[in-house]
């Protein structure tokens, strides 16, 4: 009966904040001195997703680990020798020279902020839980049961298929964030042909494969905190589903990624070690998502990771581009592609469609352990 009772009464404050319309920002600025019960740190998680606590410290300065920076005005073989690394072995990688306008960037960042700190009658217009419009603001819960909170709140844009309507945002948000995405395009076509001629297949199989678009953006607000190590995670662990995910981000830091090995080069108890990436200015951050893991037949590595709240005086901005396949029929199916599975390396995934890659996702979790039922030795 207690359990029932808490869990009841969890239920209840989570829609008495979604009732807000207000974000985790509505918070600061009610002037609250102590984290609501939604946003603490669970003190269990379950196996498949274990989580250091947020004030844990990042690695030692000695791991050797850091994240590759990669100069795109490289000679191409050059660039491609080092995508290829990089997405091998880290699965993360700045990109500089990337030809992307630094305004366009800067503006986009402004925007996203101006966005997330205009008054809270603006604001709430665009509040929603609903991911299938094509704008929509929200505190997207951690979990649901028990219901948790990351201490951010996210803008979701969509830019296509098609032409959405943006609705009521803001002319300058909505400018800003439509050159930014126009701008990320050429971006997202450069990065896939590199990724694919780093498999050695061609670097235009993988867009005819995938038909690779950025159509996704994710405007994320992290607003200060009085107690950061308090609070869940601006964002729980998790892998990004699709082909790749380019991110900007202002100064402030916060993100980690999650390897399988310490500093001393052995594996830990827990499964890994977090590593702080530490912002590089004018670059652009990519990672490489689950499927283009699939695709590459486990050559490319999808990495976990995680944002923390540090400051108690800064607000964290980013923008995360999703590139994603657009071809997701109920015909078109995925898997490693034929080039790569040979008899020497046979193929780690089956085929599957993009609605059952979702529904592995939906079941069991953001986590590694969602790519497990797709794995061949489990079927």
């Amino acid at each position: 009966m207690a359990a029932a009772a808490h869990d009841y009464e969890a239920a209840a404050e989570l829609a008495r904040f979604h009732g807000t319309r207000a974000g985790v920002r509505g918070l600061v600025e009610s002037g609250v001195t102590a984290v609501p019960p939604l946003f603490s740190t669970p003190t269990t998680m379950t196996p498949a997703a274990p989580l250091a606590p947020p004030a844990a410290p990042a690695t030692p300065p000695s791991s050797a680990f850091t994240i590759p920076v990669i100069d795109l005005s490289l000679p191409r073989p050059d660039a491609v020798a080092l995508v290829r690394a990089a997405a091998r072995s880290h699965g993360f990688f700045h990109a500089t020279n990337h030809r992307v306008p630094a305004g366009a960037v800067a503006a986009a960042l402004a925007a996203a902020r101006s966005f997330h700190e205009q008054p809270l009658a603006a604001r709430s217009a665009f509040y929603s839980l609903d991911p299938v419009g094509p704008v929509a603001y929200s505190t997207i819960p951690v979990t649901q049961q028990p219901p948790v909170l990351p201490w951010r709140d996210s803008l979701r844009v969509r830019f296509g298929p098609g032409n959405p309507e943006l609705g009521d945002l803001p002319p300058s948000c909505r400018d800003a964030l439509r050159v930014y995405q126009r701008a990320l395009a050429g971006f997202g076509e450069e990065m896939a042909g590199l990724l694919s001629e780093a498999l050695g297949v061609g670097a235009a199989r993988l867009e005819e494969e995938l038909r690779v678009r950025g159509w996704l953006m994710a405007c994320h607000y992290y607003p200060p905190c009085l107690k950061p190590g308090s609070v869940m995670v601006g964002s729980r662990e998790h892998t990004d589903p699709g082909v790749f995910t380019v991110l900007a981000q202002d100064g402030v830091g916060g993100l980690q990624v999650r390897y399988d090995r310490d500093h001393d080069g052995d594996v830990d108890d827990n499964g890994g070690v977090w590593v702080d990436v530490v912002p590089v200015p004018g670059a652009l951050l990519v990672n490489i998502g689950d499927l283009l893991k699939v695709v590459s037949n486990d050559e490319y590595k999808s990495v976990e990771h995680r944002v923390v709240i540090r400051s108690k005086q800064d607000a964290r901005v980013s923008i995360a581009l999703f590139f994603n396949p657009a071809k997701r029929g109920h015909s078109d199916r995925f898997g490693p592609l034929p080039e790569l599975a040979t008899a020497e390396r046979p193929a780690e995934y089956r085929n599957f469609t993009f609605f059952e890659f979702m529904s592995s996702r939906r079941k069991f979790g953001h986590s590694r352990s969602s790519m497990q039922c797709l794995k061949v030795s489990l079927n």
